[in-house]
């Protein structure tokens, strides 16, 4: 059952697909078309799944799901597992792999190898300020605090001085 991604409760799990690229407006105008219709039609053993989404830079996909409905199970995560999979074939990009970093470069979202923002970090082209995006984010809570921070207070800082 699709709502609107901002009425889902704080404790809803997320999921966060950052792209390689930036989408289209038609691109994204589709995949919005697609991902509506993907969680419209979304089950847990057969139960309706109270899910939304959200698109933020053209660039990251975001899920949420309210599991206080009903819980996602093995079968309806390996479902958008592998909606997110078709949607990399149709726009030929990469959504999948976690280990690439987005980060903000004044008004542009960068994005880079892990290998590559370390050596960046080394070589000091980013800094604790950098605004990274923490795609581990559990929940909307967390997703609304913690997923756009400067890098001192994510997961990345384990690679800046």
């Amino acid at each position: 059952m699709l709502v609107d991604f901002n009425t889902l409760p704080e404790e809803s799990r997320v999921w966060i697909y950052q792209a390689n690229r930036s989408f289209t407006e038609e691109e994204l105008e589709e995949i919005q078309s697609k991902l509506e219709t993907f969680i419209e039609n979304w089950t847990a053993h057969g139960g309706d799944l109270q899910a939304g989404y959200v698109v933020k830079y053209k660039r990251f996909i975001v899920l949420g799901l309210n599991q206080s409905m009903n819980v996602a199970t093995g079968c309806s995560i390996d479902a958008s597992v592998h909606f997110i999979q078709q949607l990399e074939q149709d726009y030929n990009v990469d959504l999948m792999d976690k280990m690439n970093v987005s980060y903000k470069q004044g008004a542009y979202i960068a994005y880079k190898s892990l290998t590559d923002f370390r050596k960046m970090a080394k070589d000091k082209a980013v800094s604790k300020n950098t605004i990274v995006f923490n795609n581990l984010v559990a929940n909307i809570k967390e997703f609304n605090e913690n997923w756009e921070v400067p890098a001192s207070e994510s997961w990345h800082s384990r690679f800046i001085k």
